[in-house]
């Protein structure tokens, strides 16, 4: 277990490395006001690094292998009302513990007073439970994934029309949090789980797209939730609070504030999962009590991770976002902030251990025409633009619906053209991009930006509608970046067929040429042994 930490410890450091270096250069330019703040960011870093690779060290020991279980276990059930219902509740516990989802949550909630975090986490989990029903019923039935995401993006962008503008994006940025590494390994193993065992075609390739469907729920539910805040409060919003993370408590009085936020994020997985290994999966005791004792370095691991973003990790970005609209700048000086938004996204990108993931599965599954290499940089690319848009969104001020809906609707459309196992994996795409260090640094960097435009705009400019959005932009951009590769790789397949095609026909019309030479000279021979 410890040869394993600190191989997961070193890991983790490198992968965050680049973040590192351009925190290190942004704090050399502009530096901070005092040495104690210094002691913070350092502090909250080595806390967000060793609380995350506790809490990987811990997913790998207990929560991934229970979820590979229960999702093994539908497979002995044949009732799809049974199936659903399972599939719901084990979605809604597997992402109330996601790391992401909590830091977003609190972010929220510290700026609008109404929403209350806890809540927040558990609507945006119901819609992900919803989601994952509803993915696993197309399994069952068959059902066209293209059809599936039409109808159920056409839902969204009808109920945007309805829900308080405060709320769009946040329900956009929620789904985008939802999935990450606790959630998605049980979502896939039910998918995987369910292919195998109702699915028509019996391939793995059924289950691609369930963390694309699933992630729908979260938007839907949010935007719901805020129709109905709306609605109950009269009408009206309350005032919002400044975003600040900046905190006055010592880490030990974070820590202990923290205690029973992550107990709530936590067992309930763990209760729930209980009934299955002991009754129905019949578990030895040394294997159940190996899995239960590996909850432990979890929950210490998500305190910690939590802990460390609240006392100082997210004190930077918050403080890069302030330092471009120091008084001594230039008025242009803003702008740079597009050049740092699109290095920071793509930094964070390639620096996603689920990414590498997913280029290791792409490149598995179009037998090594497309390369990880090839996915990374796309990401990376694409990401960077996506964190450049947030902020251009931010600085000018424009509603983010000007930007999701045609790259949403380029998404549906390019569905027509993709082949079928790169729609599923595209949609899975966008929920992987936007983890835990996305919400622990861009989200409090855009935040802050959002916080200055306001105040030169005299505390005008809604912070919720005007500085939130930067998940769901990290989570549009892989749809259409994954999806055009889909498009490349057809085309490429298509040509290698027809070129093979060609050249099985060069080859037959070879040996047809070769026979008719040769009985030409068999007839040539045959007349002269005639004449002699």
């Amino acid at each position: 277990m410890k040869s394993k930490f600190f191989q997961t410890v070193k890991e983790t450091f490198l992968s965050s490395l680049p973040l590192a270096v351009i925190i290190v250069i942004c704090l050399i330019i502009a530096p901070l006001n005092s040495v104690q703040d210094y002691i913070k960011v350092i502090v909250g870093y080595v806390c967000v690094v060793l609380g995350q690779a506790m809490f990987l060290v811990g997913l790998e020991t207990s929560i991934l292998p229970i979820g590979r279980m229960v999702g093994g276990s539908f497979a002995k059930y044949n009732k799809l009302a049974f199936v659903l219902t399972f599939g719901f509740v084990f979605g809604l516990l597997a992402t109330v513990a996601e790391p992401a989802l909590s830091v977003l949550a609190k972010q929220i909630g510290g700026i609008m007073p109404l929403v209350n975090a806890t809540l927040f986490i558990w609507i945006t989990g119901t819609g992900i439970g919803i989601g994952v029903a509803i993915a696993l019923l197309r399994i069952v039935k068959n059902i066209n994934i293209r059809l599936v995401f039409g109808v159920l993006y056409t839902l969204v962008f009808l109920l945007v029309i309805f829900s308080p503008s405060e709320f769009i994006a946040i329900a956009f940025d929620g789904s985008g949090a939802t999935t990450g590494d606790v959630s998605v390994p049980f979502i896939l193993a039910l998918g995987l789980g369910i292919s195998a065992t109702f699915s028509k075609s019996k391939t793995n390739d059924d289950s691609l797209g369930i963390i694309g469907i699933s992630s729908v729920g979260p938007i839907i539910a949010v935007l719901i939730y805020g129709i109905i805040v709306k609605a109950t409060n009269g009408g009206v919003l309350p005032p919002e609070n400044a975003y600040d993370m900046s905190t006055q408590k010592g880490l030990g009085g974070i820590l202990v504030g923290n205690l029973g936020d992550v107990a709530l994020a936590v067992l309930p997985i763990i209760l729930i999962s209980v009934p299955f290994l002991i009754f129905l999966l019949k578990l030895p005791k040394r294997t159940f009590v190996r899995l239960m004792l590996g909850v432990i370095p979890v929950y210490v691991g998500l305190l910690i991770f939590l802990s460390g973003i609240d006392f100082g990790f997210g004190l930077v970005g918050q403080y890069i976002g302030k330092m471009f609209f120091a008084p001594r700048r230039p008025e242009g000086f803003k702008w740079l902030l597009l050049l740092v938004g699109f290095i920071l996204g793509a930094a964070i990108t390639v620096s996603e251990p689920a990414v590498t993931v997913l280029g290791d599965q792409i490149e598995e599954l179009t037998n090594g025409h497309i390369k990880k290499l090839t996915i990374r940089l796309t990401l990376a690319i694409g990401i960077g633009f996506a964190s450049l848009l947030s902020i251009l969104k931010i600085l000018t001020e424009v509603n983010i619906l000007y930007f999701l809906v045609p790259l949403y609707a380029l998404s549906i459309i390019m569905m027509a053209f993709t082949p079928k196992l790169f729609v599923g994996l595209a949609f899975d795409s966008g929920g992987v991009t936007g983890g835990a260090l996305t919400s622990a640094f861009l989200t409090p960097l855009t935040l802050s930006i959002a916080q200055s435009v306001a105040e030169l705009r005299g505390g005008e400019l809604s912070i919720l509608t005007n500085g939130f959005g930067i998940i769901s932009f990290i989570s549009v951009t892989p749809l259409i970046a994954i999806q055009a590769l889909g498009i490349i790789y057809n085309i490429r397949l298509r040509l290698a067929k027809q070129a093979e095609s060609e050249s099985m026909e060069d080859l037959e019309q070879f040996i047809l040429d070769a026979n008719a030479e040769s009985k030409t000279l068999n007839t040539i021979e045959s007349e002269g042994s005639i004449n002699e």
